[in-house]
């Protein structure tokens, strides 16, 4: 056994199971993948900030990368710098957010730009754990950023990451709903000890999960470790299009919230009566229930009789 760890210690991985040749060879296999099938995607281009790598992950956070890229674009043009976000007004910030979902994440990000100036002298930290306890950023955006930002080592668990593992390893067509520490244990196995490599593993796993091996329609024809997958070995088991349909949208207070922030996005600082609100949506009680979650969540503020962003 000591002969074994010896082995797997030369081998720059952490634990000699799975075996250690086995993951050298599929990381191999996937970092030649990723260098040809990459998405061009902006703040994978070199000379992006850890600044910019930040609020990828939180616009990412939820929400397809396809759709963050012009408000990422559109953000770093505004600002740059923490420094400069940690200025701007909540209303801008929600204005600037538009319609890329879930709008509190906007706030979350200027919370932690006004905490990198007050705290970190307006950088951001390269410790992962210090990431973690930024407003805005749980276990694993801290990896991500840790890893992608920094060159870091660090274990990312997000929904592609997972479903790879799961499927090649565990021989599971899904991850359970929620990580479990078993998925934290097996992935800190798999990730290589040298960083540049456990970083190469990160994105071209992650890459692998969101454009060939996706929870609905798989692309296992092309896959460039199909040959390993324990899923594919054991014909793919489980319907992906009988899976539970995500979250809805369409009539749900959800739905409601955002056309309530879209009516005070257009009133370019001006309160609008909470009685207009209410009559252009088409449920009255929808409509009040979306108010009163905007203003708990600080996304409006109540002025009399009417609503605002908050200034």
């Amino acid at each position: 056994m000591a002969v074994q760890a010896d082995e797997a210690a030369q081998a720059g991985w952490l634990t000699p199971s799975p075996s250690a040749n086995r993951r050298r060879d599929l990381a191999a296999r996937l970092a030649d993948w990723y260098q040809q099938a990459a998405r061009d995607l902006p703040w994978r281009h070199p000379g992006t900030t850890p600044w910019g790598v930040v609020v990828s992950e939180v616009m990412a956070q939820q929400t397809p990368v396809l759709r963050v890229v012009p408000y990422w674009q559109r953000w770093l043009a505004a600002w740059p710098r923490p420094s400069d976000l940690a200025a701007a007004s909540p209303a801008d910030v929600i204005r600037a957010w538009g319609t890329l979902g879930y709008p509190r994440r906007g706030l979350r990000l200027r919370d932690c730009a006004v905490t990198l100036v007050a705290s970190y002298g307006g950088e951001v930290p390269p410790d992962e754990a210090t990431l973690r306890g930024l407003p805005g950023l749980g276990r694993y955006s801290a990896a991500a950023i840790a890893s992608f930002a920094f060159g870091r080592r660090a274990v990312v668990l997000d929904t592609n990451i997972r479903r790879v593992v799961a499927r090649v390893w565990e021989a599971e067509g899904w991850p359970p709903p929620s990580p479990t520490a078993a998925e934290w244990a097996r992935a800190g196995e798999l990730l290589p000890i040298d960083p540049a490599e456990s970083v190469a593993w990160n994105r071209a796993t992650m890459e692998l999960g969101a454009l060939i091996c996706r929870a609905r329609q798989p692309d296992c024809a092309v896959c460039p470790i199909q040959s390993d997958c324990a899923w594919y070995a054991e014909g793919c088991p489980g319907d992906p299009a009988a899976r539970p349909p995500g979250q809805p949208y369409h009539g749900t207070d959800r739905q409601a919230r955002g056309r309530v922030l879209a009516l005070l996005r257009q009133m370019d600082g001006e309160s609008l009566p909470t009685a207009a609100i209410i009559a252009a949506l088409p449920q009255p009680d929808q409509a009040e229930r979306a108010i009163a979650s905007l203003v708990a969540d600080g996304l409006a503020v109540r002025d009399g009789a009417a609503l605002r962003l908050p200034e």
